[in-house]
């Protein structure tokens, strides 16, 4: 049985869409859920739905029973809080007896300047120290973190940011979501750690560029000190933890931290990863 948390999700829907795709039985995998009615489309495929709430401990010991595999999908929410809730979920795996725990970390995550890597250190640590085995998939970033509001950006004609001329290799989130999936269905993955990033490298006044390319008409990347970026985010009603991880990771990427390249996620997939000219075709369509 493998059980994939998050699974109403973007990230652990694809992964599940994948397991199904590479011929995973539906009754093998499990979906871990908050909100079960939110996952009725997966139980209609056959996948088993299983209440599991990272801030309710008491549900997660039978949410992850019978788990030969694990897949532990980060949450979302201030850092003091996932890192009680991640704690609460390997607790809840070595209780269970998991067979092997999969968890989407950051990429880097032992040196990394970005300020959410404090979470995945900590997680990393607790699975290490619960003796579980494991495989740690450190995910780049979603190239969707910055195509999501391409459209109003588009519209305005502006795209605004702190990265500078910071480079980010990005990969599409169905990509990474595919290589959890390619991991989940292969043996001997305990002990492994993958460094998950795009094939390239680009910039935001890159991917102001190509926005006004598909679109025909202009679009200016904007660079913003940090504060003033800040309260443009702030105003536009974002959380603080939302807005400080966005203006932590700018900063973070005007000074390289995203900018490497791995081939760790091509291999995985066995072919190259979504260009970002794609992504921004999806997003302008939408």
């Amino acid at each position: 049985m493998i059980v994939v948390t998050g699974a109403t999700g973007q990230f652990g829907r694809h992964v599940i869409e994948h397991l199904l795709q590479r011929g995973m039985p539906a009754g093998r995998i499990a979906a871990a859920v908050r909100t079960p009615a939110r996952a009725a489309d997966l139980a209609a495929q056959g996948v088993e739905i299983r209440l599991a709430d990272y801030d309710r401990p008491e549900t997660l010991l039978t949410a992850f029973a019978g788990a030969d595999k694990l897949l532990l999908v980060s949450s979302t929410g201030p850092d003091d809080a996932r890192i009680a809730q991640h704690r609460a979920a390997v607790e809840a795996a070595a209780g269970a007896g998991v067979g092997l725990i999969a968890y989407t970390s950051v990429i880097g995550a032992p040196a990394s300047p970005l300020g959410l890597a404090r979470v995945h250190r900590d997680t990393e640590r607790a699975i290490a120290d619960s003796g579980l085995p494991a495989v740690l998939l450190r995910n780049g970033w979603y190239t969707e973190n910055y195509t999501a509001a391409l459209p109003e950006a588009v519209e305005r004609g502006a795209l605004a940011g702190s990265a500078g001329q910071g480079l980010i290799a990005s990969a599409a989130r169905a990509d990474f979501a595919e290589a959890a999936a390619v991991v989940l269905t292969r043996d001997d993955q305990a002990g492994k750690v993958y460094e998950l990033t795009g094939d390239t490298a680009w910039s935001l006044p890159e991917l102001a560029a190509e926005s006004a390319a598909q679109a025909g008409r202009p679009v200016v990347y904007t660079d913003l000190p940090a504060e003033q970026y800040r309260q443009i985010l702030a105003g536009a009603g974002l959380p603080d933890f939302v807005t400080d991880l966005i203006v932590d990771a700018d900063v973070q990427v005007s000074h390289g931290a995203l900018a490497g390249v791995t081939a760790d996620l091509r291999g995985l997939l066995g072919r190259p990863t979504t260009p970002l000219s794609t992504v921004v075709t999806r997003a302008l369509a939408a």
